[in-house]
C-alpha cells in the first residue's frame, strides 16, 4: 500500500467533516437484507490473505458469508499493475460491492469506479471518498497503539524500544507515533529505533532490521511487520503486536497487541448496499474503538500489573470520550 500524494487536501479534516454528516449513520447493524438474495462481493488484495492488515477484511467478509449476507470471492497477490484490469473484471461479473486497497493506485482505481456506477466500492486509501460510490476505509487503530505502548514504556528494563514499519505512510506513521506517547506517558526516558523496510510482506527482511536494533541495546520491539515477532522470539525479547493478536503463535513472547476489527466497516457498507442507501463515505472511524473496530490486549503475565491497571483505566476514558489520543501523520524517527 504505497502512498501517493495524489490530492492536496487533509484527509483529518475531510473525515472529520464527512463522518459528521450522516452519510454514513452510525446505527447497530442488523443483517436484514432488502436483496432477494446474498450480495455478490469480491475483495481484490495485493498481498496474501494471511498479511495483517488484509487478513482482518478477509475475516469480516468471511463472516458475512457464513452468515448468509454475501457470496464472497477474492483476488489476492495482485500486482498493481494489474489492480485496474482486475477491479473492471469483477464490475463486469456484476459484483454488487468491490472492496479493495487504493493506496498505490488512487487514480486507477477511482477511474474504474467511475466507470461503473451502479458497482458500489469500498477501498483502503489515503484520501477520501469519491461520487458517485466510492467510499474508503482505514484502519484507525491508534488507540489501541497508545494503549499498548504505555504497557511497553513501563514494561522496558534497557528503556530501548526498537520499531520496525512497512512504509511511512500516514496509516502506519499515526500508529507508530500513538504508541511512541503512550510509552513515553508511564516512561519519560524510553528512547526509540524506527526502520521502514518499505515492504508490506518481506518477513525476512523485517526480521534483520529487529535484530540490527536488539544489537543496539532494544528489549521491546514493535512489529508493525510480519518477520519483527519472530526476531524477538529467537533473542528471548518481548515484542508488541500490530493489527491481529499472534500470543498464541509466540507464547511468551508477545507482550500486548493493538487489533483491528473490520466487522463494523464491512457490516456497515453490506448494509448500505443491501438497502440501496450506499453513497461515497468515509468509513474509517468504524475502526475507533469506540465503534468496536479497535481493542487491544495484553499478557497478565508478561505486564507489569499497574501497567496494565493504568492502560485499562486509560482505555475506559477513551470509550467515554474523556480521552483523545493523538493523530499524528509524520514520519516517526529514531531518538537515539
Amino acid at each position: 500500500m504505497a502512498y501517493s500524494k495524489f490530492f492536496n487536501w487533509s484527509r483529518r479534516a475531510f473525515l472529520s467533516a464527512t463522518f459528521a454528516a450522516a452519510a454514513v449513520a452510525a446505527l447497530p447493524f442488523q443483517p436484514a437484507l432488502a436483496k432477494d438474495k446474498p450480495l455478490k462481493v469480491a475483495a481484490i488484495y495485493t498481498v496474501p490473505v494471511e498479511q495483517q492488515w488484509v487478513s482482518r477484511i478477509h475475516k469480516a467478509l468471511t463472516a458475512a458469508q457464513d452468515r448468509g449476507d454475501v457470496t464472497y470471492v477474492f483476488s489476492e497477490n495482485t500486482a498493481n499493475t494489474d489492480y485496474e484490469r482486475v477491479m473492471r473484471e469483477y464490475a463486469e461479473q456484476g459484483m454488487d460491492l468491490i472492496v479493495g486497497e487504493a493506496f498505490a493506485v488512487e487514480r486507477a482505481a477511482r477511474k474504474v469506479a467511475a466507470e461503473y456506477p451502479d458497482t458500489a466500492f469500498l477501498m483502503g486509501s489515503s484520501f477520501g471518498p469519491a461520487k458517485p460510490n466510492f467510499s474508503v476505509f482505514d484502519n484507525w487503530i491508534h488507540e489501541p497503539s497508545y494503549l499498548t505502548g504505555m504497557i511497553a514504556g513501563a514494561t522496558t528494563k534497557s528503556n530501548v524500544i526498537g520499531m520496525v514499519g512497512g512504509y511511512a505512510i500516514p496509516e502506519v506513521n499515526r500508529l507508530m507515533n500513538a504508541f511512541m506517547e503512550g510509552a513515553l506517558s508511564t516512561n519519560p526516558d524510553v528512547k526509540f529505533l524506527v526502520t521502514f523496510i518499505n515492504s508490506w510482506y518481506d518477513p525476512p527482511k523485517a526480521k534483520e532490521a529487529a535484530f540490527a536494533m536488539i544489537d543496539k541495546g532494544a528489549d521491546i520491539l514493535y512489529a508493525e511487520r510480519f518477520g519483527v515477532s519472530d526476531a524477538a522470539k529467537e533473542k528471548g525479547i518481548l515484542a508488541i503486536g500490530n493489527v491481529i493478536d499472534t500470543a498464541g503463535d509466540y507464547p511468551g513472547t508477545i507482550l500486548a497487541s493493538a487489533l483491528w476489527h473490520m466487522e463494523p466497516t464491512i457490516d456497515k457498507a453490506i448494509e448500505a448496499v443491501a438497502t440501496d442507501s450506499f453513497e461515497p463515505s468515509d468509513y474509517g472511524p468504524y475502526s475507533y474503538m469506540s465503534y468496536g473496530g479497535g481493542s487491544f490486549v495484553a499478557d497478565e503475565k508478561l505486564a507489569p500489573a499497574d501497567a496494565l491497571k493504568a492502560a485499562k483505566e486509560k482505555e475506559k476514558e477513551i470509550l467515554d470520550g474523556l480521552f483523545r489520543v493523538n493523530v499524528n501523520d509524520s514520519e516517526p524517527k529514531s531518538t537515539m
